[in-house]
């Protein structure tokens, strides 16, 4: 198993261990944990909860529970800053397919990097990122 990206909602799934994560996305983020291979998290995606929590549709608490894994180093999951070199990726994801700006920046890290994409959103899988769901 490889490195993964992993997007919002899939983190917070999987944290939660919510049965709406799929087992085949469930499978290979613990697979990747195990051969001791990081789940990146974008740093998009803490800013994302943190909005999140604000309109009420998540929780303080997993907003917590999402920082306090990506500050322990032996969790499996690795913060990743949005920056310039992912940036400069952001113009290869259509925004007429991927129109949610931080959807965008989450998958233009997953090509940056050349890896698969954990998420569930059909806008991601349809705009030629390497997927699993």
């Amino acid at each position: 198993m490889s490195s993964l990206v992993i997007d919002t909602h899939s983190a917070i799934w999987y944290l939660n261990r919510s049965p709406r994560l799929s087992s085949l996305a469930r499978n290979a983020i613990r697979a990747a944990i195990e051969a001791g291979e990081p789940v990146y998290v974008s740093t998009v995606s803490v800013a994302e909860v943190t909005y999140l929590v604000e309109k009420g549709r998540l929780t303080a608490q997993q907003l917590q529970d999402l920082i306090a894994v990506l500050h322990r180093p032996d969790s499996g999951f690795l913060a990743v800053p949005f920056d310039l070199a992912i940036a400069e990726v952001l113009p290869e994801i259509p925004r007429q397919v991927v129109p949610d700006m931080p959807d965008r920046m989450i998958a233009a890290t997953a090509r940056h990097f050349g890896l698969s994409l954990v998420t569930v959103d059909a806008e991601i899988r349809g705009a030629g990122i390497s997927t699993i769901w």
